[in-house]
């Protein structure tokens, strides 16, 4: 007896007197042991399952969703924990695996203003530090 996949292939051969009477027809059982069984066959019904797509549900397309993006672009708030631009940046920063972080950024236009400032005042010394020598 040949196994496939864990079962037991036997041939039978049944006599069937319907039109012929020596007419002979092989009929293939598996078998399966209990082990098996149950990884071999699917015990869930799942195939009568209604799986048909709902004709109703829309479907868009990445161009169609863009396109929406651009129409609602300005009606979008910037600032808020949902439906904002700023959750949408945070996904597609989390997408990207881009680290925003508003304190750091905050600090570093923070030393700009600093070292802006400082570069005015040395300007401005030395301004002062020319003209006192004319």
């Amino acid at each position: 007896m040949p196994q496939h996949y864990g079962t037991n292939t036997t041939n039978v051969t049944d006599v069937v007197n319907t039109i012929n009477t020596t007419s002979q027809i092989p009929i293939e059982k598996q078998v399966f042991n209990k082990d098996q069984y149950g990884k071999v066959i699917n015990t869930q019904f799942s195939q009568l399952l209604n799986q048909q797509i709902d004709e109703e549900t829309p479907t868009f397309t990445l161009e169609d969703f863009f396109t929406l993006y651009d129409q609602l672009f300005f009606q979008i708030p910037k600032e808020g924990d949902t439906d904002s631009h700023q959750f949408i940046l945070q996904k597609e920063a989390e997408y990207l695996g881009v680290i925003i972080d508003q304190d750091s950024i905050q600090a570093l236009l923070d030393e700009i203003t600093s070292l802006r400032q400082q570069l005015l005042d040395t300007q401005t010394t030395l301004n002062e530090l020319n003209q006192v020598k004319r």
